[in-house]
């Protein structure tokens, strides 16, 4: 076809083909990048996970494995007068890891909350459920369960505001917004206890953190009730975005999951790489 044309279109319609396949190959770098970036995404959070099983099978190596010797002397327990020990991973309880110990004075189970970050600005999830199931355990009264309610978007906006699911803290009436405030304030000691070690035969006495944000890990252990004590610290008050902060956790709506009902499901947070702060 080209030699039908004069060499001017010739040469016009080559820059354009030549143009073209450029855009073609830069398309194609962009898109494996995108999709090796989502491998990449998928394979930490699968590595995150497998974390847990790397610290159940480091405790049960503990009399080689000098990480956990110290993770037990921190957890008050001499590695050398321990007569057996048993690392498990229970399934859907507080506790990500349990540690059966038995010493000369007897048999005891510790269980560890596990939190596995990479950034020292990531936020962590420690607990999340329905509104109904935190209202029932906590005793909430009626106007904190509707201000709640409007929150996670059980109930429709009473008003247009930054969403039309649902309204912020700071969206809603001034005192159903105040009963919020007085509640947590009133009961943060118990509901903290909650959100951290949970209760029951698989509660969590221990929080362990591990954080790697390059190829070296860093590793913290501290009581539940330190972590308590710390992550507690602080007023409850609402946060400039509209959700409520109880000393270092932060309450909000889950959101996500492409709008299905678990969206509206109540989720708290902290920042886990903050409990290296603890003393």
């Amino acid at each position: 076809m080209f030699k039908r044309l004069p060499n001017s279109m010739r040469r016009r319609y080559k820059g354009l083909l030549n143009a073209a396949f450029l855009l073609l190959v830069l398309c194609g770098v962009a898109f494996g990048q995108t999709t090796a970036a989502a491998k990449v995404g998928s394979e930490t959070a699968k590595g995150g996970f497998r974390n847990e099983d790397v610290i159940r099978d480091k405790f049960n190596a503990y009399k080689t494995d000098e990480d956990a010797k110290a993770w037990l002397r921190e957890m008050n327990y001499d590695p050398a007068k321990i007569v057996s020990l048993t690392a498990a991973k229970p399934h859907g309880e507080k506790a990500d890891v349990e540690v059966t110990i038995q010493t000369s004075a007897g048999t005891k189970r510790e269980g560890i909350s596990i939190k596995l970050v990479s950034s020292d600005q990531g936020f962590n999830q420690i607990d999340k459920c329905w509104l109904a199931h935190y209202a029932k355990m906590w005793a909430m009264p009626a106007d904190v369960v509707t201000a709640l309610k409007l929150f996670v978007g059980e109930t429709p906006p009473t008003k247009s505001g930054r969403s039309m699911d649902r309204m912020f803290l700071n969206e809603i009436d001034p005192k159903l917004k105040d009963a919020v405030v007085k509640f947590f304030s009133e009961n943060k000691a118990a509901i903290v206890s909650d959100l951290f070690a949970g209760d029951g035969e698989h509660s969590a006495g221990w929080v362990m953190v591990a954080f790697k944000p390059g190829e070296r890990t860093e590793w913290i252990i501290r009581s539940s009730k330190r972590t308590i004590e710390f992550y507690g610290e602080g007023d409850v008050m609402l946060t400039r975005g509209g959700n409520l902060k109880i000393g270092r956790i932060t309450m909000q709506r889950k959101g996500g999951d492409a709008g299905r009902d678990t969206a509206k499901m109540l989720q708290f947070k902290i920042n886990p790489v903050e409990l290296f702060n603890a003393k």
